[in-house]
């Protein structure tokens, strides 16, 4: 038998627990609706805006982290194939390129399926994971952007892991 949302009550709205983090945190934060808050946070190269939207016909928290960088439309195909080169590397979640604002978005979604309830640990896991993401690719993403870098040269230059301590 299969479950739908209506057959059974949460015990708290995955929203909430968003919301605490946030509070806990000292963050900047918006709430318009039940169903959704708007993070700000501080990063080391940028700041994020980050939206968690609980969807209920999912059973899906949705988390959205977006920075300030416009693509110009003479970039986007060489930002295209440089999401296509990041994106194989991760393990969860993916960078998009909105087409209505150019903007380049991190996209994951926690499925809390069946009732299952978010916790704060699981909310600071996700956010902390897109966040990781944003800075380890921001700036190859602004090679390609701003210095007219194709995506292979943008990842060498940009991302590396290093080695030892100096």
């Amino acid at each position: 038998m299969h479950l739908r949302q209506e057959d059974f009550e949460r015990e708290s709205h995955p929203v909430d627990t968003v919301e605490l983090l946030a509070s806990t945190r000292e963050w900047s934060f918006e709430r318009p609706c039940d169903d959704e808050i708007a993070v700000s946070v501080r990063g080391a190269w940028t700041d994020y805006s980050v939206a968690f939207s609980w969807m209920a016909a999912h059973e899906a928290l949705h988390l959205s982290c977006a920075f300030a960088t416009k693509v110009p439309a003479r970039r986007e195909v060489e930002v295209l194939r440089l999401l296509a080169r990041i994106n194989e590397q991760l393990l969860v979640g993916h960078f998009d390129l909105c087409d209505a604002e150019g903007a380049i978005v991190f996209r994951h979604a926690l499925l809390l399926s069946g009732g299952a309830v978010a916790t704060e640990e699981q909310a600071e896991r996700i956010l902390s994971m897109a966040l990781e993401a944003c800075e380890r690719y921001y700036q190859a993403f602004q090679f390609v952007v701003w210095a007219d870098r194709n995506a292979a040269d943008a990842m060498a230059c940009a991302v590396f892991d290093t080695v030892g301590r100096a």
